[in-house]
């Protein structure tokens, strides 16, 4: 089995619809950091995984975006699980929204 990670950082804004009194409903950025694993046991015919640039070109379409208009409710977690929806091959997707605060979606 091969086995690929790549980071990227990216930058976006989103806003939390929540039944709940919280400054996450107002419009609000971060610097996310998403971390992509994916998994093959036959690599295809360019001996890859996935192009590396396969994955970039995926994560970058949440780059300085409106993440709402990309995700509905675009929590760390949801965004995690679009990324790997979308990625082939792909198994598990870390979303750092901040230092600390961290989701891991694995399929």
């Amino acid at each position: 089995m091969f086995y690929l990670k790549k980071r990227i950082e990216i930058s976006s804004s989103h806003a939390l619809r929540l039944s709940y009194e919280s400054k996450c409903t107002k419009i609000h950025g971060h610097n996310w950091i998403i971390t992509v694993f994916c998994r093959r046991a036959e690599l295809n015919e360019h001996g890859m995984i996935i192009d590396f640039s396969e994955i970039k070109r995926i994560v970058n379409q949440l780059d300085h975006a409106y993440l709402n208009t990309i995700v509905f409710q675009p929590t760390a977690e949801n965004i995690a699980k679009f990324v790997c929806d979308n990625i082939l091959h792909c198994y598990r997707v870390d979303v750092q929204e901040s230092e600390g605060n961290t989701v891991c979606y694995i399929k």
